[in-house]
């Protein structure tokens, strides 16, 4: 897939973030992942305060966000990525392990854009990043920024 559409990863567990990065390498996704660890680091990036910030690399293609974050939760994230208007229309697809009813409704009343559960399984984690990444990374037309 085209390495030049950056994706923003958001997620704290280190081993949900290998199993993505895993599963993206299993599919041939190549695109530039940034890693951000927590709910600040991940708005440091999209607002451009950190040091790795989109003022030097733009928007990433697609946000991919967890819920369950330390510092800032995923939905104040969704929240603030909302209330900007520069970031307004970037794509977000909410990627947790969460059951909870309550945070699928908030996730898409804040304007996630998907909400996807974590599979448990290697195997269908890795059928979902290929479907991810086919949809997001390569279906998907995105408003011209």
């Amino acid at each position: 897939m085209d390495s030049g559409r950056t994706i923003l990863l958001v997620e704290d567990n280190a081993d949900d973030q290998e199993l993505t990065l895993r599963a993206f390498q299993k599919n041939n996704i190549s695109n530039r992942v940034v890693l951000a660890r927590d709910g600040e680091e991940a708005l440091d990036y999209l607002f451009g305060t950190g040091p790795d910030g989109r003022r030097k690399h733009g928007l990433p293609q697609v946000v991919l966000l967890d819920l369950k974050l330390p510092k800032v939760d995923g939905l104040d994230v969704l929240r603030q990525i909302r209330a900007a208007e520069d970031t307004r229309l970037l794509p977000v697809v909410i990627l947790t392990s969460s059951k909870e009813e309550q945070d699928l409704l908030a996730g898409y009343r804040l304007g996630a854009n998907s909400y996807v559960r974590k599979p448990v399984n290697f195997d269908e984690f890795v059928e979902a990043a290929r479907q991810l990444g086919l949809y997001w990374l390569l279906l998907n037309e995105t408003p011209p920024r």
